[in-house]
């Protein structure tokens, strides 16, 4: 099945250096790893592109990729979670999946469409900061995890995060998006 992105050639990624295939999605990631290495100071070694996260719901599991998580000081510290679209309509994915990807509360959640960002407080979920010049730096995302308290995640609450996920990011994507590994 080839999937529902129009590839446009191939490029570099900013982070890794792979070729990937160039489609309009990848160039808004693209374009937020540039932000975060160029203008937020982060390291490259510092931020982990596509990274996996499976995701359960009952009988059903899937793989879906988080566009970039960030570890600091031997801590996941923040995680980006791009899809085009609305902005408000991925912040629930995206803070389910930073309560799947630790057995801890990772601080601060990113949704993003690529042109405009929500910056949510990963513990209570309201929206700290709005834009994507908004984005923490490296120096400020420091002071954040500084303060954080890095709640653990129950297994209970791991689970329901994990429906919550799966429902987002494989119930509602498209069935044709051969991004998410459904297994």
């Amino acid at each position: 099945m080839n999937g529902h992105h129009l590839i446009l050639g191939e490029l570099t990624d900013t982070i890794t250096g792979e070729i990937l295939a160039d489609t309009h999605d990848e160039r808004h990631r693209q374009k937020l790893a540039r932000l975060l290495v160029e203008k937020k100071g982060y390291r490259r070694s510092d931020i982990h592109p596509r990274q996996s996260l499976m995701a359960r719901a009952g009988s059903h599991q899937a793989m879906v990729n988080i566009d970039f998580v960030v570890t600091l000081q031997d801590r996941l510290s923040m995680i980006v979670k791009y899809g085009p679209g609305s902005i408000v309509t991925r912040h629930r994915s995206a803070l389910a999946a930073s309560r799947l990807l630790a057995p801890y509360q990772i601080p601060v959640v990113v949704a993003t469409n690529g042109e405009d960002a929500d910056v949510l407080d990963g513990s209570t979920g309201r929206v700290i900061d709005h834009g994507l010049e908004a984005l923490p730096d490296r120096k400020r995302l420091l002071a954040l995890i500084a303060a954080a308290e890095f709640e653990p995640i129950s297994p209970y609450r791991a689970q329901m995060e994990s429906r919550l996920f799966y429902a987002y990011e494989v119930n509602g994507a498209c069935p044709c998006d051969d991004t998410i590994c459904r297994l």
